[in-house]
């Protein structure tokens, strides 16, 4: 259940970042409110999860997996430049987020 969260919170994080970008330097509202909620519960439920998980692999994957879907995102739906280093290197994150889920952290 802890690493589910961890995932629910990756996910949360590829949200605020995204809103981030959108809110222009927090001059438009919605975006704005929008970043401050994904934010708040992708903090919370990290926060949640390092109740059962050793820090280190549980923000690894939190990081991962946000800077992963936030450079997905940016892609699809943004105009951000696809390349296939680019599609690589999320490969290799989220590998290195699995690996990192099942390495025995769990307490």
């Amino acid at each position: 259940m802890a690493w589910l969260l961890v995932v629910v919170a990756g996910l949360l994080e590829t949200g605020f970042a995204v809103c981030l970008k959108l809110s222009h330097g927090f001059t438009r509202l919605w975006p704005t409110i929008a970043f401050c909620a994904f934010a708040l519960g992708s903090f919370g439920l990290l926060t949640l999860s390092l109740k059962k998980l050793d820090v280190g692999p549980a923000y690894a994957v939190w990081t991962g997996l946000g800077a992963a879907g936030t450079a997905v995102y940016g892609m699809v739906f943004l105009g951000d430049v696809v390349s296939t280093l680019k599609i690589v290197s999320i490969t290799l994150v989220i590998a290195g987020a699995i690996g990192l889920q099942f390495s025995g952290s769990a307490h």
